[in-house]
């Protein structure tokens, strides 16, 4: 009988062990492997008693081009016509990087609409409220 737990991966609902090992471990992942989206690393250890105890741990791969949506927010009520802008970038081969379509524009927020429309205001009444005293 062995002296050392041991720790059984699998990954999703897969019924074949992604890698049976004695512990302590270290590995890697390669979730390029795994298709994008909600996935689950469920580990079974094994004391060397017999017991046996289970850990589930949930993750999200996201390997493909990301996808920037503005104009539609998740469960969002609209009515109407409604302007969406979508945007995809991957990350290329990570060795370069390429500026052009690695952003996603904005159109700007109406907080800062906000804020030039009140200075511009306050500079006109500050200019008109000037020439009435200098006169």
């Amino acid at each position: 009988m062995s002296n050392k737990s041991s720790v059984v991966l699998f990954i999703d609902d897969d019924t074949t062990p992604y890698g049976t090992f004695q512990v302590p471990i270290n590995f890697e992942l390669d979730t390029r492997k795994l298709v994008d989206g909600d996935h689950l690393l469920k580990i079974v250890s094994k004391g060397p008693d017999g017991k046996e105890g289970i850990r589930k741990i949930p993750f999200i791969v996201r390997n493909g081009p990301a996808i920037a949506i503005e104009g539609l927010a998740e469960n969002e009520i609209v009515d109407g016509i409604i302007p969406i802008m979508i945007n995809a970038y991957g990350k290329g081969d990570q060795k370069k990087f390429l500026i052009e379509g690695s952003e996603t524009p904005h159109s700007i927020p109406a907080w800062l609409w906000v804020v030039i429309i009140g200075f511009v205001g306050w500079a006109i009444f500050y200019a008109v409220t000037s020439m009435k005293t200098g006169l």
